[in-house]
């Protein structure tokens, strides 16, 4: 069994060969980049392998309790404690999730720029169109719950049913496989504290148990019941699908000022994206015309119930009228 002292010490090259070499057989590896290891869970783990540290932690110090760890050279806890969530989440698992390390996240995100190139060339598994949700350990704290530009109230709540609280950050790996693989994404604590600093140390129980609960969102995946969660992206306000193409943001984004995204989607999945033309101009009483710039909400809730409403019942005969898809 791995422990937390041996994925601190190496560097990040041993460090992929090792994890290379404890998962061979099952492994999809782009060297020097990222290693996938193929799992059953529809879930996905990720961590990144570099930390911001010039030497390697050669000399590890404890508490006299053993619970908290430091180095002299820098601890690495960003993001070794996620490299050691992830190897012990899949070890304790009956139905082993998906886990992808990433090297270099620290200095521009190689590694997962690599992997959402060749999840767009389709190089990779194919079983990865059935992952469920993204959960990264890359966090500080105790009990943060980080999802940047992601968005999907149900699956915020259920990660709030586990004890985190949102917060905020600014840009981890997930930032850019979320949106790529189109599936929702949090970005988890993962016990340590003070971060790109010689004063970073971890606490040892708050990272286990951070562990125990990634456990129980494997497990709770691998339900029929368990929906697959879509990844939501902001837009000047509002929450836009990754599947909008770019063209349509801007529309979508409009539309959502008089009506909620549920009812779009319906239009969307009934007559395509070119609905939403029509479909806006209808309910807005003016043609598009071109993009605006980033602005606020737009009407308030009280608004949207009376526009909601409105669209419910009228747009279908708009939609005849200008010569939709019907």
């Amino acid at each position: 069994m791995i422990t937390l002292e041996d994925v601190i010490r190496p560097s990040q090259r041993n460090l992929f060969s090792q994890l290379k070499k404890l998962y061979e057989g099952n492994t999809v590896a782009c060297e020097g980049k990222f290693l996938l290891v193929k799992g059953e869970a529809p879930v996905l783990l990720v961590a990144h392998l570099d930390t911001v540290h010039r030497e390697r932690a050669k000399t590890i110090c404890f508490s006299e309790d053993g619970n908290i760890l430091m180095s002299p050279e820098g601890i690495g806890g960003d993001d070794r404690c996620g490299v050691y969530g992830l190897v012990r989440a899949w070890e304790r698992s009956d139905k082993k999730p998906w886990l992808l390390f990433t090297c270099d996240e620290e200095r521009g995100a190689g590694g997962a720029k690599a992997f959402v190139q060749w999840y767009g060339v389709k190089k990779l598994p194919m079983e990865l169109e059935n992952i469920k949700c993204i959960v990264e350990l890359d966090r500080k704290g105790k009990q943060d719950a980080v999802y940047y530009d992601c968005y999907n109230q149900e699956f915020e709540d259920y990660i709030s049913s586990k004890g985190f609280q949102t917060d905020y950050g600014t840009f981890s790996d997930i930032s850019l496989i979320a949106p790529a693989m189109g599936v929702v994404a949090v970005n988890l604590s993962a016990g340590y504290y003070n971060p790109h600093s010689q004063h970073e140390y971890i606490n040892r129980s708050q990272l286990e148990a951070v562990i125990e609960k990634v456990g129980e969102i494997i497990e709770e995946t691998s339900g029929e019941n368990f929906p697959r969660y879509e990844y939501w992206e902001q837009e000047h306000g509002y929450y836009v699908p990754s599947d909008v193409p770019w063209k349509y943001k801007d529309l979508y984004n409009r539309l959502l000022d008089y009506c909620y995204p549920e009812e779009i989607e319906e239009y969307r999945w009934a007559y395509g994206d070119e609905v939403l033309k029509p479909l806006y101009e209808h309910v807005s009483g003016r043609s598009y015309s071109s993009p605006r710039g980033s602005g606020g909400k737009g009407r308030g809730a009280n608004e949207r119930t009376g526009a909601k409403s409105k669209i419910s019942q009228a747009a279908p005969d708009a939609l005849v009228r200008t010569g939709s898809l019907l």
